[in-house]
């Protein structure tokens, strides 16, 4: 009896909905519009947002899809006076509005997809503003534990609240800012969602929050990063910026689909990391004076390499930081500009409109600069242009992805330059690595195991002589268990090791031959190179870092 009755009014609700659009269908001429039956047609959810939700409901009229300034508009009645202002309002933004009459049921539908849409208030394009962050959050998440322990409060006590995603994301970028992480990864699945963050280039955990919030987050992510709502089949890339009450940080937003739902991956441009001067990248003091004197020269290359992540981009910006003046003229081309820096010019790369490296840099030589920062070296084309610039009267710096110091010329020479005027045009071949500091608050001197005292008393006995070290056989190393302020992880901040080599006239006559990487790496260490393993040695010793994190980072020579 109850399944008849189910069939029953299952029946009555389809007789009333053929009732209704057989009547939109009849008033759609009379109106002078076409009728459209909604049941087939997918609802653009990024449209949506065009009519706020309230004025939607009041004057029964949607957007349900758009392109540009070309929208699709549904109403179930044109004739009302409220959906005719809002027709007008549409037509002064230059909106080119194609009007559909639609039954009220197909309307309430569109309209119950509002929910898909961040409920959040004063979202501005472009800006999620934490200067004003409620409950004493800001001052108080100066650790992971502290922020999963904020997140889950909230979580506890606000569930339900309309508000709870916006609040929980707000704790999410705070926390990042105050733990100093670079990067903040959110990873859906099936019944939740993992947050976590990048400190010092290792991801650490924080917390799982539910998969409603997780959804209301990404689309709040997606608004504020002006991309498609609607769009989860498909990488997508975006930009905001944070507003704190003592400065902005942009960021960077991709997203990325998956089985269980899209990650996220938000790179946080922190302004202090381009404040770091040429003598604070970590240096030993005669890599350091052996830097600066090159940097003194007119013209050359000065190359440095090494993988994504490893702080290339900041050491070029000490280079022209510490060259800038009046009297030089310094353009940039990059791939993105993630800093902004003053006094200088940068450009940026838009593959779209064909300004790539190549292109770019052309034009640059003919804007009389001193000085050339090209963010990478990846084509023949550009490798050409930077070479000839060194070569006629322009300090350039660049970037190479290659192993370690000795790829530099393999490189290039893989990418068409010929051998005879790579050597003339480079004056520096460098690599580069970031390793952790032992966290100054729990760091304690150990004593080496005899597998620890072999290969730091084997690495400092070849040490080049301008670095050589005397260490007594009993030394100490310094270690620390984790704490609070490290996150409990024993390090906190990270640190630059580093190898170069000056082409000088030896190595000159040398690189011409096109001799093998290894042979380049063994004649490079004859003449002086510290390498990037032995650096770390020094670092082991002066109670910076540890063998453990040099292992990690750095293969041993």
């Amino acid at each position: 009896m109850a399944e008849e009755n189910k069939d029953h009014k299952k029946l009555y609700k389809e007789l009333r909905r053929k009732e209704e659009e057989d009547l939109a269908r009849m008033l759609a001429p009379k109106h002078g519009i076409p009728y459209l039956d909604l049941s087939r047609i997918a609802i653009d959810i990024d449209a949506l947002k065009i009519i706020t939700e309230e004025h939607a409901r009041e004057n029964n009229i949607a957007v349900i899809s758009g392109g540009g300034k070309k929208i699709q508009v549904v109403t179930t009645n044109p004739e009302r006076s409220g959906t005719k202002q809002i027709l007008e309002d549409l037509a002064r933004k230059r909106y080119q509005v194609q009007l559909f009459l639609v039954s009220p049921t197909s309307l309430q539908k569109v309209i119950e997809r509002y929910k898909e849409v961040p409920p959040f208030e004063a979202v501005r394009a472009g800006v999620i503003d934490l200067s004003k962050m409620g409950g004493g959050f800001s001052s108080n998440l100066g650790s992971i534990a502290r922020v999963k322990s904020a997140i889950a409060k909230l979580l506890e006590e606000t569930e339900g609240s309309s508000k709870q995603a916006s609040l929980v994301l707000e704790i999410i970028l705070a926390g990042a800012l105050s733990v100093s992480a670079s990067d903040i990864h959110i990873e859906g699945g099936e019944n939740d969602a993992r947050i976590r963050y990048r400190i010092d280039g290792v991801l650490q955990d924080v917390i799982d929050v539910p998969v409603a919030i997780y959804n209301q987050i990404i689309s709040r992510l997606k608004l504020v990063s002006d991309m498609k709502l609607n769009i989860r089949n498909r990488p997508q890339d975006g930009r905001y910026t944070i507003i704190t009450a003592q400065e902005k940080i942009e960021v960077r937003n991709s997203t990325l689909p998956g089985p269980a739902g899209e990650s996220v991956v938000m790179r946080l441009l922190l302004p202090k990391a381009i404040e770091t001067k040429l003598p604070d990248l970590g240096m030993q003091p005669p890599f350091l004076a052996m830097i600066e004197r090159e940097l003194e020269k007119p013209n050359g290359m000065i190359l440095t390499t090494g993988p994504t992540g490893s702080g290339k981009t900041t050491t070029l910006y000490a280079f022209i930081k510490k060259l800038s003046s009046p009297e030089e003229k310094t353009i940039t081309i990059e791939d993105p500009i993630e800093y902004r820096l003053p006094h200088i010019t940068q450009t940026q790369v838009d593959h779209a409109r064909g300004y790539t490296f190549g292109s770019g840099l052309r034009s640059i030589v003919r804007q009389d600069p001193d000085i050339i920062l090209v963010g990478e070296i990846r084509d023949l084309e550009t490798a050409e242009i930077a070479v000839q610039a060194a070569l006629t009267g322009h300090l350039v710096f660049s970037t190479l992805h290659t192993n370690d110091a000795a790829g530099v010329f393999p490189r290039l020479i893989e990418l068409g330059i010929k051998p005879s005027i790579i050597a003339p045009a480079v004056n520096v071949a460098m690599a580069q690595r970031l390793v952790r500091r032992l966290c100054q608050h729990c760091k304690q001197q150990t004593a080496t195991t005899a597998e620890e005292r072999k290969i730091i008393l084997e690495s400092i006995e070849r040490l080049p002589k301008e670095y050589k070290r005397e260490v007594a056989l009993d030394f100490m190393i310094w270690k620390a268990p984790g704490c609070e302020a490290c996150n409990f992880t024993g390090y906190k901040g990270r640190v630059g090791v580093y190898e170069a080599f000056l082409v000088n006239d030896e190595m000159e006559r040398f690189l011409i031959q096109s001799p093998a990487e290894a042979d380049i790496r063994k004649t490079a260490t004859e003449q002086g190179m510290l390498t990037m393993f032995q650096d770390g040695i020094l670092k082991i010793i002066d109670g910076i870092t540890t063998l453990e994190e040099l292992a990690r980072i750095v293969s041993p020579d």
